[in-house]
């Protein structure tokens, strides 16, 4: 055959393997959402759980949920992101890197059960804590910062060299370089790094049963700040949607159980789905704002109405 053939031959294959991937997505999406269908409503959304009567909802469980990512974002980016910089900018080329680099990676492959288990000694024994939500988002900060540094170091490695040297060449400090022309070259794929990481937040349960626990109290906005009632207090139970799912699953009493567990499934593929274009939207609106292009663009469209 021709290298001709051989290219269409090979285009083919990978756009039946690629057609392939999205009718699964495709797939899933439709079966969770038609198994969940009316999770959208009210009552459902916002409503109070029940232990023994049908017809409950998943209001704290949601809040939980949501609380949790606002959380631990807030802990394992700027701890991944810092790391990235540091590894990539500041670090010097040896074995002792190398072997930071091998840490990473070793942590990067621990199941969630044992940070789990990690996390139920070191956040809810030894520091007295119990069961907590700042503890859950500890230990997924534990999951989630070996990839998020990984990918935060690549990303600031895969920045071209040329734009550095041109950056300092003007006469820039290395952290103006750093903080006006590398990180937003390297914006699009830190943004994917935390996607993941957010999607690592909304689907864990393992690790968050044995830290943030597997009931939630009556929140009320009303309680004190301290009170276990407050949603806002990060050392309370918080049941998070995944782990009620699997509650529900493995030893759920009420006898909708099934269908509570369905629309909470379909609530988390719209939150991951709309987390992650909220996300794309917000990183590209953020690199048109440093690279200028909205300012090239607004000048273009002023000399064109001139």
């Amino acid at each position: 055959m021709t290298s001709r053939v051989v290219d269409k031959v090979w285009t083919s294959i990978f756009y039946v393997i690629a057609a392939f991937v999205i009718s699964l997505l495709i797939f899933f999406f439709v079966t969770v959402l038609s198994k969940g269908w009316g999770f959208w409503q009210p009552d459902f959304l916002f409503g109070k759980p029940s232990n023994t009567q049908a017809g409950g909802g998943v209001g704290p469980q949601l809040i939980n949920s949501l609380y949790m990512l606002v959380i631990t974002l807030l802990i394992s980016v700027p701890l991944g992101l810092g790391a990235g910089i540091y590894l990539a900018e500041y670090a010097k080329q040896g074995r002792m890197l190398n072997f930071v680099r091998l840490c990473i990676e070793t942590m990067a492959s621990l199941p969630s059960i044992v940070v789990g288990l990690f996390g139920l000694l070191a956040f809810v024994t030894l520091t007295g804590w119990g069961y907590t939500l700042i503890g859950g988002a500890l230990a997924i900060t534990i999951l989630n910062l070996p990839g998020l540094t990984r990918i935060c170091e690549n990303a600031i490695l895969d920045v071209p060299s040329s734009i550095k040297e041109g950056s300092l060449a003007l006469g820039a400090t290395r952290w103006q370089t750093l903080m006006k022309v590398i990180l937003p070259s390297a914006l699009p794929q830190i943004m994917t790094g935390v996607i993941l990481a957010a999607g690592r937040i909304f689907g864990e349960a393992a690790a968050l049963i044995y830290t943030a626990g597997l009931t939630t109290p009556l929140l009320n906005f009303a309680a004190d700040l301290s009170s276990k009632a407050h949603p806002l207090n990060v050392f309370r139970p918080a049941e998070t949607l995944t782990v009620h799912i699997w509650k529900l699953n493995s030893e759920g009493i009420v006898p909708d159980a099934k269908i509570i567990a369905a629309k909470s499934a379909a609530i988390l593929v719209m939150m991951v789905l709309l987390f992650n274009i909220t996300a794309r939207f917000a990183s590209a609106a953020l690199q048109r704002y440093f690279t200028g292009n909205r300012r090239r663009t607004t000048k273009k469209k002023m000399s064109n109405v001139a």
